[in-house]
C-alpha cells in the first residue's frame, strides 16, 4: 500500500479541440526543381539527398558548349577591340603628321567604338552563365575558355531528391530536375479527419502539431487547405496544415498528432494518470476511500487529457479522495483476490 497515494478529486481547465492523425511531409509550395539554363554533360554534383544547403551553394557543374561558344566570342572580342585600339592610336600619330585623311582617322575611331560594343555584349553573355568579372577578365587574359557551368541551389533548405550524376546529359526544363530542394523552415502535416469534424474545422486555423520523436514538444502551425471530397472507405477527409519548424527537426514522413481548438476551454473534473485504470473488459475505473486505508471501485467517463491529467465526465464529485497513484496497484489486487476466490 505504501505505493498508492491519495489526493481529493478537483477542477482543471480542458481545451475543446479536435484531434487527428497523420503525417508529415514537405511543403510543396516552396520546393524547387534545380534544372540546368543550359544543356550539357553533368561533370560533378556536391550535394545528396537529405542534405541542408543554403541558397547560392554549388549543387553541380555541366560541360556546357554554349558558354564553350560564348567564351570563345568572348575571347575573339577582347582581341578586336585591342586591334582596333592600336589602330586608331597609329592613325591619330599619323593624323598629326597630315599623313592620313580625316576620313580614315573617323573610320577607326567607329571600328574601335563599334568593338568595345562587340565586347561589352560579349561579356554580358557570359555574365548571364554565373560568371563573375573577376572570370571574366580572367577569360580574356589567359585567353581561355571556360565551359564549366555552375549551377546553385536558389534556395536555403534541404535536398528531397537526386537525379544527377556525372556524365548524364541534361537539358533545361527535361524531367526529372537534377536536383529538388525544399525549404524545410515550414513543413506540412497532411492528417485524416473524421468526416463528423469537419464541420468544426475551417481555413486558417491554428493546430499544434505532435510527434513520435519530440514527444514533449509541440510544434505550431495553421491549416492551409481542406479537400473537398471525402473518403468513401474511411469517412475520413484530408486536411493540410503549414507547420512552423524553424530548427529543421521535421522529417518527411513522422507519424505525427494534430489538435485544434474549436471552443472555448471548459473546467471538469481531473484525475491524474496514475489515478485512471482501462480494466479488461474497456471500462475506465478509479479507487475511491474516505478514510485513506479502504478503497472502493468505481467505474467513471473519461474525456481529454491534459497536463497529466484525465477528464472525468460523470462518476465523481469534488472532493473526493481517490488514488492518484497506485491505482493498477489496487485493481491487479482485486483481480488476484478474484482468481483465488
Amino acid at each position: 500500500m505504501s505505493t498508492v497515494k491519495v489526493g481529493a478529486v478537483r477542477e482543471h481547465e480542458f481545451p475543446v479541440e479536435k484531434a487527428a492523425v497523420g503525417s508529415i511531409d514537405f511543403n510543396e509550395d516552396v520546393t524547387l526543381q534545380v534544372f540546368t539554363p543550359y544543356q550539357g554533360r553533368i561533370l560533378e554534383t556536391f550535394a545528396k539527398v537529405g542534405d541542408d544547403v543554403k541558397k547560392g551553394q554549388m549543387l553541380f557543374t555541366i560541360d556546357s558548349p554554349d558558354l564553350l561558344q560564348a567564351c570563345s566570342t568572348l575571347i575573339s572580342a577582347a582581341g578586336v577591340l585591342e586591334l582596333t585600339t592600336r589602330a586608331l592610336k597609329r592613325l591619330s600619330l599619323l593624323y598629326e603628321s597630315k599623313a592620313v585623311a580625316q576620313k580614315d582617322l573617323e573610320q577607326a575611331v567607329s571600328d574601335q567604338q563599334t568593338a568595345e560594343g562587340t565586347l561589352k555584349a560579349a561579356r554580358d553573355a557570359v555574365r548571364i552563365f554565373g560568371k563573375t568579372e573577376a572570370e571574366v577578365d580572367a577569360i580574356i587574359k589567359d585567353r581561355e575558355a571556360d565551359s564549366k557551368l555552375v549551377v546553385k541551389s536558389p534556395i536555403d533548405g534541404r535536398i528531397t531528391a537526386r537525379n544527377a550524376a556525372p556524365g548524364l546529359f541534361v537539358q533545361p526544363g527535361n524531367a526529372p530536375a537534377p536536383y529538388s530542394v525544399a525549404n524545410t523552415s515550414i513543413m506540412w502535416m497532411l492528417a485524416n479527419v473524421a468526416e463528423s469534424d469537419v464541420s468544426a474545422i475551417h481555413v486558417g486555423q491554428e493546430v499544434e502539431v505532435t510527434v513520435v520523436t519530440y514527444p514533449n514538444k509541440i510544434f505550431t502551425g495553421h491549416i492551409s487547405a481542406i479537400n473537398s471530397n471525402v473518403d468513401p472507405n474511411t469517412h475520413r477527409m484530408l486536411v493540410r496544415s503549414e507547420i512552423e519548424d524553424p530548427h529543421h527537426e521535421l522529417r518527411s514522413g513522422m507519424f505525427a498528432r494534430f489538435a485544434i481548438t474549436t471552443g472555448a476551454p471548459v473546467r471538469s473534473l481531473a484525475v491524474p494518470l496514475d489515478g485512471v485504470v482501462r480494466e479488461g473488459d474497456g471500462t475506465m475505473t478509479v479507487w475511491v476511500t474516505t478514510n485513506r486505508k479502504q478503497f472502493t471501485q468505481r467505474t467513471v467517463k473519461i474525456g481529454e487529457r491534459k497536463d497529466g491529467l484525465r477528464q472525468i465526465l460523470d462518476g465523481l464529485q469534488p472532493g473526493e479522495l481517490v488514488a492518484t497513484e497506485g491505482a493498477i496497484f489496487l485493481s491487479n489486487m482485486l483481480a488476484i483476490g478474484q482468481a483465488g476466490g
